[in-house]
């Protein structure tokens, strides 16, 4: 096998793991670019990519590092890497003989917890945007109640149509990861926010369409201020702007609000296996980081309030 040819190994590999993984194209594009990486380190030092050992995937991992590289990024480049070498093994295995990713171990990463706003911090973001008194408040009033309501992602907010939704029972059919299909419940103040922009707002950015927004017209429920369909992209840039309209400072984001929701479900004694069928986790090892972000509030309000005994220091001061 020429080296020069690799690149024409990702192609098979990529649509495996479109339509026999169900993998998303960012996740696609991402092993591709992991991928690629490796590949471009190895060719550049002379090793074929079937003649790979050890000592060339941690000579890899050095260099990524001290290029800047996280430690969480080599651990899923190694993931992405193990994945395509196994797959090459069963198809290819006159040239992949074994793989040698196998017993190689990612650097030990720091687990970095999702960031949940606390309840008094959601209630203000929803008090102060709905004062606004420009046209497009009532369409990201709704965006903000249903993100915090339903715990959704950004990417099943932007592409669920009004059909998908049940207003009788709060319910919302979307298209999760994996390409699996789940019913999501809303809130009432959600439900009252929809149903206002769906009637006043969406209509009038609805004729704002044209085939110059977007080629095909939009089908979305929620709508672009130019009548197409709304991006993720664009939903992070509304949450920027409701930031900097309101005055708050939240480092708001999608999926802070959906961390904010499975948190306060977590505080109010809701199981772990309802919130990882609300969140649509595969695996409940996901839902469980939830549990630390709740074990490590109590920890730091605890030592907030609980009073010091005599002998004990306070806030790194003198005992008494």
């Amino acid at each position: 096998m020429a080296e020069n040819k690799w690149k024409e190994l990702l192609q098979p590999y990529s649509q495996y793991l479109l339509f026999s993984r169900n993998y998303s194209p960012n996740t696609i594009g991402n092993y591709e670019r992991d991928i690629t990486s490796f590949f471009d380190y190895s060719e550049s030092i002379g090793v074929p990519i079937f003649e790979v050992e050890e000592m060339t995937i941690l000579m890899f991992l050095q260099d990524q590092l001290s290029k800047g590289e996280s430690k969480r990024t080599m651990a899923r480049r190694l993931s992405a890497l193990r994945s395509f070498y196994d797959y090459q093994r069963i198809h290819d295995a006159a040239h992949f003989t074994k793989n040698p990713f196998r017993d190689v171990k990612a650097p030990r990463a720091e687990i970095k917890y999702p960031h949940a706003l606390f309840l008094d911090q959601v209630n203000k973001l929803l008090e102060e945007n709905a004062k606004r008194d420009d046209p497009l408040m009532v369409r990201d009033q709704a965006i903000l109640e249903l993100l915090y309501a339903s715990g959704m992602r950004a990417s099943e907010l932007v592409h669920f149509e009004p059909s998908s939704i049940d207003y009788g029972n709060r319910m919302i059919r979307v298209y999760g990861k994996g390409k699996k299909y789940r019913m999501v419940p809303f809130g009432i103040n959600a439900m009252k926010w929809m149903k206002r922009y769906y009637s006043e707002l969406r209509p009038d950015l609805l004729a704002k369409w044209t085939p110059a927004v977007s080629h095909q017209r939009p089908k979305s429920f929620f709508l672009s201020a130019q009548g197409g369909t709304l991006t993720v992209r664009g939903l992070e840039y509304i949450l920027h702007h409701v930031e900097e309209i309101t005055g708050l400072s939240l480092d708001l984001h999608p999926h802070e609000l959906r961390h904010s929701f499975a948190t306060h479900l977590l505080e109010n004694g809701a199981d772990l296996r309802l919130i990882q069928e609300l969140l649509g986790h595969e695996s409940i090892n996901t839902t469980q980081v939830y549990t630390h972000l709740t074990t490590e509030d109590m920890k730091k309000q605890y030592e907030q309030f609980f009073p010091k005994r005599t002998g004990e220091k306070r806030d790194g001061g003198s005992s008494r």
